[in-house]
């Protein structure tokens, strides 16, 4: 077996020690969980929406806010629940949507398109932190028993949490679904306490109801069509409602299936996936369409307003006004815990998905599987994103909508290539009129709130350039996961009294065209004619991977021996199976090559794009850093 990675010194340094020690547990480490269980730890992300979602209803759509939040129930029940449910049966082990259009794209456009997507990612998680603790910052200050000098303290508070959140982590995130069961059934407890008391409040009132029914035909000219259309163009504006489903479908490696399940099909954890995401579907619709009616008709709109009471607090602004300022206090301090925890479910989400991506396609220093240099990088990430927005709820809500949409709809479009492929012709035709739903949501919140748009660039910008430098930088690695050689392959080798390789670019794969590569190289390098050669060929499989398995099969053309296998990069696989040879026969195997013309800078291009180039050079580099013993190290000759 040949390491890919030459293990790194060790730090004198206690801070470094600490920082790359890497405390990250294993998805498949974790104990199962009952699907409800792991619903609430989603739910501390999807569920805390309702601490700002009724408010930027009303903001964004006014008396229509009730239509507009129906609309996208219906967007939520009929056309995001099915969505998941196929994105769960189709990566039961956590992948999510943007796995599967990994797959369904090859070479380096489905990378590229992955890259993008993680910018997408970057935003909704990112702005989930920031956001949410702005939030929970707005809840602290319009407490009444909180000092009035705190008012003028919103970025501060908010940096304070968001630093709280990095300390959490660094120290060490551990299993905290007890604690987010217990969040999620207090907050949901509670928001049905106050959601109850305002319907009660509507029917004891029934003049609100007249009052709301005067304001919306009134702006609508007494036209319900006109009313349906506006609210179908303003309730993308509504968007954060549907934050939950890649969550939901993230976490499950920890549901617990049946006892039938194995790791290719397991069944038992797919349909416990399917309660989680329609129960949790259920629920938010249920709180969405209440909360945002009780609020539009019990709130007067200037409390909605930046500088308002009900400000990004809608529902804590009632909970106050209906049972005093004790009972909203603790709503405060419920509502102030979810939306903090949301942002321990975001950052959670991050620090998974960068080593389950990056490191793969070699587009992320070796550091990057490690949690807390991780953790420093967002948390800063996340403080100038603060900074920017002044940590104010509403200017971030399109930059929130906008990462969650487009993942819905890049999970929406690769549920409906699956079905192509799958030739189902019915489920292509609803799929992708789900699909272009989506596609019209998030378009039309780019347009109205383009700052989403303009971060994800920033982060996908990064994340391009700095994948490819890293691509770059770490392109000289061996890249190989294991070497296996077939029984035929061993044979040849263990017959050769000496370890002579000849690479060959395979044209024909006829005698002559060996018996002529042989005369060649024993020529050129002067190799005794009793000396045993054997023939190295590699052919390119997938250049935009980066390391994985390589297989070696013993092939004979004639009285010739051929040792052939495929990799990502042919250098690479060429000292990964050189080292493999030396430590499984105790020889320095010799390979050799011949001298190619043309500009290096072009060859050096061809490598990193098509995994070949100037082989010879690449392959002595690739050795002399994996082996730092020149004594050890496979020779490499070059003639011609």
């Amino acid at each position: 077996m040949v390491r890919p990675l030459v293990p790194p010194a060790p730090h004198r340094n206690y801070l470094a020690r600490w920082l790359l020690k890497d405390d990250k547990a294993h998805e498949e480490h974790h104990p199962k969980q009952a699907w409800w269980r792991v619903m609430c730890l989603t739910g501390v992300d999807y569920f805390s929406t309702l601490g700002y979602q009724p408010g930027i209803a009303a903001l964004a759509a006014g008396s229509l806010a009730p239509i507009a939040t129906f609309i996208l129930v219906l967007l939520t029940l009929f056309g995001a629940l099915p969505i998941y449910r196929r994105v769960a049966a189709n990566s039961p082990h956590g992948e999510g949507s943007i796995a599967m259009l990994e797959h369904l794209l090859d070479w380096w456009q489905g990378k590229l398109l992955v890259l993008c997507l993680l910018g997408f990612v970057a935003t909704d998680f990112i702005i989930t932190i920031t956001l949410s603790a702005a939030d929970a910052t707005a809840h602290i200050i319009e407490n009444p028993f909180v000092p009035s000098f705190l008012d003028s303290q919103q970025v501060p508070l908010t940096l304070l949490l968001v630093a709280l959140l990095a300390i959490v982590f660094l120290k060490g995130f551990q299993d905290a679904i007890g604690l987010a069961v217990f969040l999620v059934v207090a907050y949901l407890s509670l928001n049905l306490v106050v959601v109850g008391a305002g319907v009660l409040k509507i029917l004891q009132n029934p003049s609100a109801i007249l009052d709301w029914q005067q304001a919306l035909f009134a702006s609508h000219q007494n036209n319900p069509l006109l009313m349906l259309g506006m609210s179908a163009l303003l309730f993308p504006k509504l968007a954060l409602g549907l934050s939950g489903f890649e969550t939901g479908v993230a976490v499950m490696p920890l549901i617990k299936g049946s006892r039938t399940d194995t790791p290719e099909n397991p069944q038992g954890r797919i349909q416990n996936t399917y309660k989680l995401l329609t129960v949790a579907a259920v629920i938010m619709s249920f709180f969405l369409l209440t909360s945002s009616f009780v609020t539009t008709l019990l709130i007067a709109p200037a409390e909605f307003v930046p500088g308002g009471r009900a400000n990004g607090r809608a529902l804590a602004y009632l909970a106050h006004r209906f049972f005093g300022d004790g009972f909203g206090t603790v709503y405060d301090l419920s509502t102030i815990s979810i939306l903090w925890f949301a942002g321990a479910s975001a950052m959670a989400g991050l620090l998974n998905i960068v080593p389950r991506y990056l490191p793969r396609y070699g587009m992320a220093p070796n550091w990057a599987s490690v949690i807390r240099p991780l953790v420093l990088l967002y948390t800063a990430i996340a403080f100038v994103v603060t900074l920017i927005f002044r940590a104010d709820v509403d200017a971030q809500g399109g930059a929130y909508a906008t990462g969650v949409l487009v993942l819905m709809s890049s999970a929406a479009f690769a549920v409906t290539l699956l079905a192509r492929q799958r030739g189902s012709a019915q489920s292509v035709i609803g799929f992708g009129l789900i699909t272009l739903v989506f596609f019209y949501t998030t378009i039309v919140n780019v347009i109205e709130r383009p700052e989403g748009l303009h971060i994800a660039a920033f982060f996908i910008s990064a994340i391009i350039i700095s994948s490819l430098v890293s691509r770059v930088w770490r392109s000289t690695e061996l890249r190989a996961e294991r070497v296996d050689f077939d029984e035929t392959a061993r044979q040849f080798i263990a017959a050769s009294s000496s370890i002579n390789l000849v690479a060959n670019r395979r044209k024909a794969g006829t005698e002559f065209e060996y018996a002529l590569k042989e005369q060649q190289v024993r020529e050129d390098h002067r190799i005794p004619s009793q000396a045993p050669i054997l023939f190295l060929e590699v052919q390119v499989s997938d250049a935009s991977d980066f390391a994985g398995n390589i297989e070696v099969r013993g092939i004979e053309v004639g009285e010739y021996r051929i040792l052939r296998t495929h990799g990502a990069a042919v250098p690479n696989t060429i000292a990964a199976i050189l080292l493999v040879i030396r430590d499984q026969t105790g020889e320095i195997p010799h390979a050799y090559f011949g001298w190619i013309e043309g500009n290096p800078i072009q060859y050096l291009l061809r490598f990193i794009l098509f995994g070949e180039g100037d082989i010879a050079v690449v392959t002595r580099e690739v050795l002399r850093k994996a082996e730092q013993n020149p004594l050890y190290r496979p020779a490499i000759h070059v003639g011609g």
